[in-house]
């Protein structure tokens, strides 16, 4: 019997392609889901904690300490400035100018008001970023790696900033992708997504760092010149953190201008005195939150280590290692401290690799206890202190 079907219609994919076609969306679209899972139970045990405490989970994410600082640069750019009572000034040249870009643009074309805007950003882009930890996690130690990956991004005690109007989320999607660009070859994204990292938080120069180190090494081992698509990724690379300090330092009329209004907010880097001396405070007056902040800091350290040993990708340990040191090494609000660390999700890739052997059972089980656990600080900490 004669075919009647239409030649011009294309034939559908069959075979083992058109199944690793299939499996590539399928497995990222599990790894979006558990994400997707972890961070709705962190905003339900909120809104929860809220309502019986009488606050409001959608102020706490959208209208409260930095997110103001965002809101106010999107909806009347930059000029705004508070004179403390001790005659010190805060800025807002402060805040890289991305995502209140981002916030502005969004309410200007929906109907959402600048805050709720900056969360929306938020949301997409912490998607974007567990997209990326995914990808990177699969690439380096098989698909159940790139899932743990991004379920423990979702799970750490401070995760919940992944869900507020806060930079953490687009500067970690934007980090993430130009590190998995530069895993994969993709210069010119590398260095076009390290140059938007630039314009988001001033921790930018990691990305930057991490995609210039990354291209010598490959150079050297290769024995090579750069290519024309390296060049121009190296060259965009540091144009956004440079491209803003710059427009800082103009504005301000000095070269040092956006360090010195660091400064004004008590920010700087000073190797971490500061930071040893608050926690040497805490030991001579509560020993127990002076072992805890000791502690902290042994277990970035040697989550640090764990990474090196790992063996992994130099543009991973430049990245992360940069973090770490501006992290901790910096002084002023103390208690941001894991809020800072917050992008330096290669930390967690020993962990991933370690559940990715366990069964399947005991794995989910570990994630879930620590999804619960962090639904649960995340609310508590929102309705506390809060990150500063």
């Amino acid at each position: 019997m004669t075919d009647l079907a239409d030649p011009g219609t294309p034939p559908t994919p069959t075979g083992p392609a058109a199944a690793d076609r299939t499996k590539a969306w399928r497995r990222p679209a599990a790894a979006l889901l558990a994400y997707v899972g972890v961070r709705a139970l962190g905003l339900a045990v909120l809104a929860i904690w809220s309502a019986a405490r009488g606050t409001s989970a959608h102020t706490l994410l959208t209208a409260r300490w930095d997110s103001l600082w965002y809101t106010r640069v999107a909806e009347g750019w930059y000029g705004y400035r508070v004179r403390l009572p001790d005659g010190g000034v805060h800025s807002d040249l402060a805040f890289f100018p991305l995502l209140p870009a981002l916030e502005r643009g969004l309410a200007e074309i929906s109907p959402l008001a600048a805050p709720d805007a900056g969360m929306v950003v938020s949301w997409l882009s912490s998607l974007a970023a567990a997209w990326a930890l995914y990808l990177t996690g699969a690439r380096l130690h098989g698909h159940r790696a790139g899932l743990c990956l991004a379920v423990l991004w979702a799970a750490v005690p401070v995760g919940v900033v992944q869900s507020m109007a806060y930079s953490e989320s687009l500067f970690t999607a934007l980090a993430a992708w130009a590190l998995w660009s530069v895993l994969t070859g993709r210069w010119v994204w590398a260095g076009t997504l390290a140059a938007l990292a630039g314009l988001t938080r001033p921790v930018g120069a990691a990305v930057v760092a991490a995609v210039w180190i990354a291209a010598l090494l490959e150079l050297r081992r290769e024995r090579r010149g750069p290519g024309a698509r390296m060049t121009l990724g190296l060259l965009l690379a540091p144009a956004g953190w440079f491209g803003y300090v710059g427009w800082v330092g103009f504005r301000t009329g000095s070269v040092t201008g956006y360090l010195d209004i660091q400064g004004q907010w008590g920010n700087g880097f000073d190797g971490g005195l500061a930071f040893a001396g608050f926690i040497g405070e805490h030991l001579r007056g509560s020993v127990v939150g002076g072992l805890g902040l000791l502690a902290g800091v042994a277990l970035v350290i040697w989550l640090y280590v764990l990474c090196v040993r790992q063996r992994q990708p130099p543009a991973l340990l430049v990245y992360a290692g940069v973090v770490v040191v501006l992290a901790l090494c910096a002084k002023g609000y103390f208690g941001s401290k894991p809020r800072l660390l917050l992008p330096a999700f290669p930390l967690l890739l020993p962990a991933a690799a370690g559940l990715a052997r366990w069964t399947p059972a005991r794995a989910a089980a570990a994630l879930c206890a620590l999804a619960v656990v962090s639904a649960g600080y995340g609310a508590w900490w929102l309705n506390g202190s809060g990150p500063p």
